[in-house]
């Protein structure tokens, strides 16, 4: 196995001439996006590196408690995310309809995956299960916040069609039909033309990284298949719950709907 080329303090800092060179284009073209991008790249650096402490810590120290404390912050920082993102204030409703669906979609999907397609022995084992949670969770959250985004403009966009199909007798679910329909087509797109891409477009961090490691070429694109499916899978069943659910905040118990309910 081929010896990991460790990166010296002055290499990780020449990488940083690619943001100088981004804070120069935006200069140049009038972009007022500087302070963005430099609160980015120092937010970035910081967590990164207080996230390889904690690593290196919770692998030095394997314990079920420590797993699950890890894997409850991912969670709960992912869902005040998605709130964040969104541009539009959110009634209490949909957003206990995010954390649910986040939750057991994620949880779900990453329990299923460790156990039983990994195997993974003891489940808590951190090397395995924070980076494939932070996978999970991180592409979950992202098709969870273009499915809220979606499915509210569609609400709100298509109020009259909706209100239509309820005076002609249509249940809330049918009337919200299409709009639920395309708010998960929008909220899954990305991932799936992930996968086209993937292989020949571009490598996976995941599968780069073990390949620098030194593994097999063929042992990481097992892996790198298995976890692509595994997101794949997650999104989904996060999606759709969101989806289901979140169509039925839109309408009170006489089936009216009420775009303004807090």
């Amino acid at each position: 196995m081929d010896q990991v080329i460790q990166l010296q303090m002055w290499q990780m800092l020449s990488a940083y001439i690619f943001i100088l060179l981004l804070l120069f284009i935006v200069r140049l073209k009038g972009i007022p996006r500087e302070k963005e991008i430099l609160i980015a790249t120092v937010r970035m650096s910081l967590q990164l590196v207080a996230t390889g402490y904690v690593l290196v810590y919770l692998f030095d120290n394997i314990n079920p408690f420590y797993t699950i404390l890890t894997i409850a912050i991912m969670e709960i920082f992912a869902i005040f995310n998605i709130f964040k993102r969104m541009k539009f204030k959110l009634n209490q409703k949909l957003k206990k309809t995010i954390a649910l669906s986040m939750l057991i979609g994620t949880m779900t999907s990453l329990l299923y995956f460790l156990l039983v397609v990994i195997g993974l022995r003891p489940w808590y084992d951190p090397r395995y299960f924070v980076p494939i949670a932070g996978m999970i969770i991180g592409n979950s959250m992202t098709g969870i916040a273009l499915g809220v985004s979606k499915l509210v403009d569609g609400m709100k966009d298509q109020r009259h069609l909706v209100e239509s199909s309820l005076m002609l007798g249509a249940t809330p679910k049918a009337a919200a039909g299409d709009i639920v329909n395309n708010a998960f087509d929008s909220a899954i797109l990305p991932t799936i033309n992930s996968m086209v891409g993937m292989g020949i477009v571009f490598l996976p961090g995941m599968m780069t990284g073990q390949i620098l490691s030194g593994i097999s070429p063929i042992t990481a694109i097992e892996y790198q298949i298995a976890i692509m499916l595994g997101i794949v899978g997650s999104v989904a069943l996060t999606v759709i719950l969101f989806v289901q659910l979140g169509y039925r905040t839109f309408f009170n118990h006489e089936q009216q709907l009420v775009l303004d309910e807090e």
